[in-house]
């Protein structure tokens, strides 16, 4: 098989190259901390679009830095008992996507709830300081400021705070509910889950925003790591400060959240994939220490993997 990265017995063994700071789990207690604090300021708006056998909502809240945040949320019609739900994550710059493609699950008397990350390409506010989407440039912002200020720490925050939104729902059980997510996705899906340990089953695939440094090493700051290169050299073109860049960015490098993790994983990975190197994704797995299983595509890359989806319904139907 070609390689695109180490072999697989290495990958098997990688733990990362990016820095952890020394205050990490400082930080993330105050963060949590912070979106504690907010009052969330629920609104359900029924959505034109409807089904005979669920309800479909507009679900608005107020996340950290007084954003409004923005979800699709699907529930079952005459379901008695408290039900399971899935929080759905979606990829970089993207948006929580059609209805029709969530009522399989609500079908099957889950609710599900599917995140607009702030300032990507749907509803959610960032609050930067500018009206409208800022759609590009995420990992990077705030990467000049103080570390509380990087933007990915405010919407790994939404994806906790969604968590615990659904499950102070009447309709929802809390203790079965569940995420996932590709990419972008898959990466919100591992943080989600770290910073609300109660998600009791989490399906990342091929995540994204992890071991910045490896993918630096790598040659691969294009594409959606793009802006790593381009804010080197805007910013930094000696790399002078390169270590205290990969240190900062450390705070948002999903491999370093990945041990507070107690749900079960599901985990997808193609081992052709040149935009979220295996290696960088190795690094989150091999510190999961919650039970888990990888599903490995050899010939995949940054795609489709077949039969994925389905092993994860069947994975959250054990529930």
């Amino acid at each position: 098989m070609p390689l695109v990265d180490m072999p697989l017995d290495k990958l098997k063994n990688y733990e990362g190259l990016n820095p952890r700071p020394d205050d990490f789990d400082v930080y993330w207690e105050r963060a949590l901390a912070e979106m504690r604090a907010v009052d969330p300021q629920i609104e359900l708006v029924p959505s034109s679009f409807q089904v005979p056998y669920a309800e479909c909502f507009d679900l608005y809240f107020t996340g950290v830095r007084d954003a409004r945040i923005h979800a699709k949320y699907i529930r079952p019609k005459n379901v008695t008992e408290p039900h399971p739900a899935v929080l759905q994550f979606h990829g970089y710059t993207g948006h929580s996507g059609h209805w029709q493609d969530k009522l399989g699950y609500a079908a099957l008397g889950f609710s599900f709830f599917s995140l607009d990350c702030r300032g990507q390409g749907g509803q959610s506010e960032d609050t930067g300081g500018v009206k409208g989407n800022t759609h590009h440039g995420h990992i990077i912002r705030g990467l000049d400021d103080h570390p509380d200020q990087l933007l990915f720490r405010h919407i790994y925050l939404d994806t906790a705070q969604l968590a615990a939104i659904a499950m102070q729902m009447p309709e929802v059980d809390p203790d079965r509910v569940m995420a996932m997510g590709g990419s972008q996705g898959g990466a919100l899906t591992i943080a989600c889950a770290a910073l609300e340990p109660r998600i009791k089953k989490l399906a990342p695939v091929f995540p994204f925003l992890s071991d910045y440094r490896r993918v630096w090493q790598m040659d691969l700051a294009k594409d959606a790591y793009a802006e790593l290169r381009t804010f080197f050299r805007h910013f930094d073109p000696q790399h002078k400060w390169e270590e205290e860049i990969f240190t900062k960015l450390g705070y948002i490098d999903i491999q370093h959240l990945a041990s507070r993790i107690q749900g079960e994983v599901l985990f997808g990975i193609g081992l052709m994939d040149t935009i979220c190197p295996p290696s960088t994704q190795f690094a989150v797995y091999n510190k999961i220490s919650a039970e888990k299983r990888m599903e490995i595509y050899p010939d995949f890359g940054h795609e489709d993997l077949p039969g994925f989806a389905d092993m994860t319904m069947q994975f959250f139907l054990e529930e």
